[in-house]
């Protein structure tokens, strides 16, 4: 087997100095910088609103538009009666690819319905936004079109979702307890967490 040696060709002297290179970077960023001044400029008069100033999106003042298939954080559905559609059949949590689905399955008082999550949880610091555990659901049970984008956290304790956030995705701190089956509608009220079935 023989050993074929590539040489690379000699730089030229103006290739050497990257002066063309220097001067082709500088024409382009310059073209930006003045066609975002203008239509800056333009914008605190009122005129070429139409047009987009620049392509920075200030968030969270303005937010920006997400795609309708844009993985968001996860929910869980619920019937007409407040229960979580989930069955407990365990797909998601088999699929995940990082491990980050945890369900403790138990018998459903409704005679209908097999099995039910006594408990579903989720941990979005490991989770990979894979959309996978979407896709397997049997029972259209688990959804990620939330919209919701700040998951940011104190604590890695914080990032785990217990089913009453994931059936409620507009709570921001874990409900710790509630004493019913299925609080779908916790909510702080009075410094007590409290829950209903209405």
């Amino acid at each position: 087997m023989g050993v074929k040696v590539l040489r690379r060709r000699e730089l030229t002297f103006w290739e050497e100095l990257y002066i063309p290179q220097i001067f082709s970077g500088l024409r382009i960023t310059s073209a930006h910088f003045f066609r975002n001044l203008f239509l800056h400029a333009a914008h605190s008069v009122g005129a070429l609103t139409h047009r987009a100033a620049s392509a920075t999106f200030q968030y969270p003042e303005q937010p920006r538009p997400l795609a309708r298939r844009f993985r968001s954080r996860h929910r869980l559905t619920v019937r007409e009666e407040g229960t979580p559609r989930c069955v407990g059949c365990m797909l998601c949590e088999t699929v995940c690819p990082a491990r980050c689905i945890t369900i403790v399955a138990g018998e459903h008082p409704d005679p209908n319905v097999e099995k039910y999550p006594v408990r579903f949880d989720i941990d979005l610091g490991i989770c990979v936004y894979c959309g996978y555990c979407v896709e397997v659901c049997p029972e259209d049970a688990i959804r990620m079109d939330t919209g919701i984008l700040d998951v940011a956290a104190y604590s890695r304790d914080e990032m785990k979702l217990d089913i009453h956030e994931l059936m409620n995705p507009a709570l921001r701190k874990p409900v710790v307890e509630c004493d019913l089956k299925f609080p779908h509608e916790c909510r702080h009220s009075g410094g007590e967490i409290k829950g209903s079935w209405e």
